[in-house]
């Protein structure tokens, strides 16, 4: 049995597994991310790195399953997502990718990620770098982490600007896609 969970007017019921980050209870993180998101029906939305998929669940109630893509390296968390998504009758887009590898899919509204941020920041440059190709002109890339000078500075350079909002010790990070060419290889003057 796993915990119970409450969004959109719905409890969800995600199984632990003792493998994923946070197996037995939403991490502070997580839920702090997808607060500060106002998800509307028809919008696309990735959950990258989604683990138990409990950030794209949440947001598969309001924006239409068929919306919603859950992808994630590790084989457990593509399992348990599934699982999830069965077990709660949301029949999400669940793919094992490395990053966007295996993902075909683009035009996302929303890419949501929690990177692994206690490493080095490889995987995070790689999700924000190749994240900005997947969103369309106006989606946005919403990402947590406790740490902000370089993820600050990351975005910038990719999307031109960020907005911060520091919620319970984590910042959360909202980068718009605002035009075809990324801000650090646009034409200056």
């Amino acid at each position: 049995m796993g915990y119970r969970y409450s969004c959109a007017g719905r409890t969800l019921t995600p199984a632990p597994v003792p493998t994923l980050f946070s197996p037995d209870h939403p991490d502070a993180g997580t839920l702090a991310m997808p607060s500060t998101v106002t998800f509307r029906q028809g919008m696309r939305v990735l959950d990258l790195g989604c683990g138990n998929g409990l950030v794209g669940l949440c947001a598969a109630l309001t924006v239409g399953a068929e919306n919603v893509w859950l992808c994630d390296v590790d084989q457990d968390a593509v399992d348990c997502a599934r699982k999830n998504a069965d077990t709660n009758g949301l029949p999400v887009h669940i793919v094992l990718s490395d990053a966007y590898d295996a993902l075909d899919v683009s035009g996302f509204d929303l890419i949501l990620l929690n990177p692994p941020y206690h490493t080095d920041f490889a995987v995070a440059k790689r999700f924000i770098e190749k994240g900005f190709n997947r969103l369309k002109i106006g989606g946005e890339l919403v990402m947590v982490t406790k740490r902000l000078d370089w993820y600050r500075n990351k975005l910038t350079s990719v999307f031109g600007g960020v907005r911060v909002t520091e919620r319970d010790g984590y910042c959360i990070f909202r980068a718009q896609r605002r035009d075809y060419a990324r801000a650090n290889t646009r034409k200056k003057g």
